[in-house]
């Protein structure tokens, strides 16, 4: 049967048994880990990056591009894998074009990417808005709704297939420049008089980390708090040094998106969308990181 000629295991399980689990379980865990470290990883690269603790990874416009792609594709009708190709587009397309916004404008570069990301987002989102108006109440409306509510549910091996690339391929970049991330928390002066380029250090680090956002959100819909809060919760436990901070992130980013999702599963007999429960758990633990740091 499956893997008799790999591993010496009499099987104890059926065929349809197989099926569930290589089909429909196996993908989700699968694609649950790769969503939170993926997540975790973009967060802590964006607030080294930025040398800001409050940045999340859709700070560049990137879930609000892909939400927009969803919500067309949605609209004229796509399948779900169409659905997931048009908002991994826009997600990325979203991102670019606030790089070139910064890019044309002058001034201090940090604050220009992050003020062209939160205008390109509103546009984003003002889009989402017309498309759930002019969307049909009956299909399109709830379906576009429950795809920005953020959910592992329709998890297959194909969306696996189409976002393992990108998503690998981000945090190997990531992982390589941890340690270049330290000299960009030093700020751009002294990170100069070391001799690295910051721009171009910069521009690599918020393409890899928008590639793994984009990839996860067109997969699963947004889910917030995973980018902001895990960082923070890894800075707790291992320090602040991104030697350690980010495969610390990448690793309880993985855990906790796959806790989340058995929770989402069991707590009631309806599948709460994973968005909602990541939420109600990091906006809570966020507000307890404020008040014990302003205590300090």
């Amino acid at each position: 049967m499956l893997f008799g000629n790999v591993f010496p295991i009499q099987p104890f399980w059926g065929d349809q048994e197989a099926i569930i689990f290589f089909n429909v379980r196996l993908p989700r865990i699968v694609l649950a880990m790769l969503v939170g470290c993926c997540l975790a990883a973009a967060g802590a690269a964006y607030q080294g990056t930025f040398q800001n603790p409050l940045v999340s990874p859709d700070i560049l416009g990137a879930s609000q591009g892909a939400a927009l792609g969803a919500a067309i594709a949605i609209l004229l009708g796509f399948t779900s894998f169409g659905v997931s190709v048009l908002a991994f587009v826009l997600a990325i397309g979203t991102v670019l074009l606030v790089v070139l916004v910064s890019q044309a404008a002058r001034g201090n570069q940090v604050l220009t990417v992050v003020l062209a990301g939160v205008m390109v987002s509103s546009l984003a989102a003002a889009g989402v808005s017309f498309a759930k108006l002019v969307a049909d109440p009956a299909d399109q409306l709830p379906a576009i709704t429950y795809w920005l509510m953020g959910s592992l549910t329709s998890a297959s091996l194909s969306d696996i297939k189409m976002v393992i690339v990108p998503m690998v391929a981000g945090l190997v970049v990531l992982f390589v420049l941890r340690w270049r991330i330290n000299i960009l928390t030093m700020g751009d002066e002294e990170a100069s008089t070391m001799g690295v380029n910051t721009k171009r250090l910069r521009l690599i680090i918020i393409l890899a980390a928008t590639l793994i956002t984009a990839a996860s959100v067109a997969v699963t819909g947004i889910i917030g708090w995973v980018g902001l809060v895990i960082p923070h919760l890894s800075r707790m436990l291992i320090g602040s040094d991104y030697r350690k901070l980010m495969p610390a992130s990448m690793l309880m980013g993985a855990s906790f998106l796959l806790l989340v999702d058995d929770f989402s599963r069991l707590l009631t007999t309806a599948e709460i969308p994973i968005g909602i429960l990541t939420a109600f758990i990091g906006a809570p633990f966020f507000l307890y990181l404020i008040t014990k740091q302003g205590r300090r």
